[in-house]
């Protein structure tokens, strides 16, 4: 979708600090954290809602999951916390995304993007 903010990230269009990439998803720093290390979970291809991600084939929402589980379990280790809370979200932006972060009271500096995303990449 062309006005689409996370299509543009997907695109390389707009930067983004991207913890994680496969074929078919995407995942990235929120720029407004709730916590370090918040991370924003995308399907490349556009949904307007998670629940729109086919089950069948590739890039369906099983798959979708098992990303969204495998940054959880990165950010586990790279804040030293068993507290990664989830959220499906859809209403900030009109692409289907989670968000997966640890509970604030990591410690860390939200702030510290290009820090918190190396964290996360080199315990996935």
């Amino acid at each position: 979708m062309e006005t689409c903010i996370f299509c543009k990230i997907v695109k390389k269009e707009i930067p983004a600090h991207i913890v994680y990439e496969d074929e078919n998803f995407l995942a990235f720093l929120d720029i407004r954290p709730a916590s370090p290390g918040h991370t924003q979970i995308i399907p490349k291809r556009h949904y307007r809602w998670v629940w729109d991600v086919p089950t069948e084939g590739s890039g369906n929402i099983g798959e979708y999951f098992k990303v969204a589980q495998k940054i959880a379990k990165a950010q586990m280790k790279a804040f030293d916390t068993d507290f990664i809370l989830s959220k499906i979200m859809g209403d900030e932006v009109p692409h289907a995304h989670i968000w997966v972060f640890p509970n604030n009271t990591v410690k860390g500096d939200s702030k510290d993007l290009e820090g918190n995303a190396k964290k996360i990449r080199e315990n996935i």
